[in-house]
């Protein structure tokens, strides 16, 4: 995936605003749920900068330590579990990096996807999910039958909403990249 240098500064700002204005409905004014998760690892494979994982972490806090002092949202989530969310939006951010250094133009790419989102979400979901339930100190007798029935409970959930957004996502990509060739092709021919 080569993009430019503008064409990654505008997909990072877009990232960014998806994520302020569907994290958790703090401050949404649109009813969509989270794109937390899809915004990590589309950065992972769309933008090459080291930085962009912290600064989208820092945004996601951000984002949470607001919607808690200013929103009235409930603080259930913040524990020392919190830094879970560090190797849970890592994994999902690698899983994009992989899979850019996979990326081909063909259609036969979507399984090469589906399998990296998959692979990617059941880590995150295995740090986040059970990072809170053993860590929180919410849970008085955390076991790992209580994290598998978790795991299958909302990994589903997640993997619907994850999937939703990848898709739109690649809808947007093959779309663009297909309107950009035909402009190619029109600039030739002139």
């Amino acid at each position: 995936m080569n993009l430019s240098t503008r064409n990654q500064l505008l997909i990072g700002l877009a990232l960014a605003v998806l994520m302020a204005i569907t994290r958790g409905h703090h401050f949404a004014t649109v009813n969509l749920p989270s794109a937390s998760w899809a915004v990590f690892f589309l950065a992972g494979v769309l933008l090459k900068p080291r930085w962009v994982f912290p600064a989208l972490f820092i945004e996601a806090s951000l984002l949470d330590f607001a919607a808690i002092e200013w929103a009235g949202v409930s603080d259930w989530c913040m524990s020392p579990a919190y830094w879970m969310l560090v190797p849970a939006y890592a994994s999902l951010w690698f899983g994009g990096r992989i899979y850019a250094r996979m990326h081909q133009d063909k259609f036969s790419s979507l399984l090469l996807l589906a399998v990296t989102v998959i692979i990617s979400a059941s880590v995150c979901y295995l740090f986040s999910g059970g990072g809170f339930l053993f860590f929180s100190g919410r849970y008085a007798d955390p076991t790992l039958s209580m994290l598998l029935e978790r795991f299958s409970v909302y990994l589903p959930r997640y993997l619907g909403t994850l999937a939703w957004y990848i898709g739109v996502a690649a809808l947007l990509f093959v779309l663009i990249g297909q309107g950009s060739h035909f402009k190619q092709k029109s600039e030739v021919k002139s």
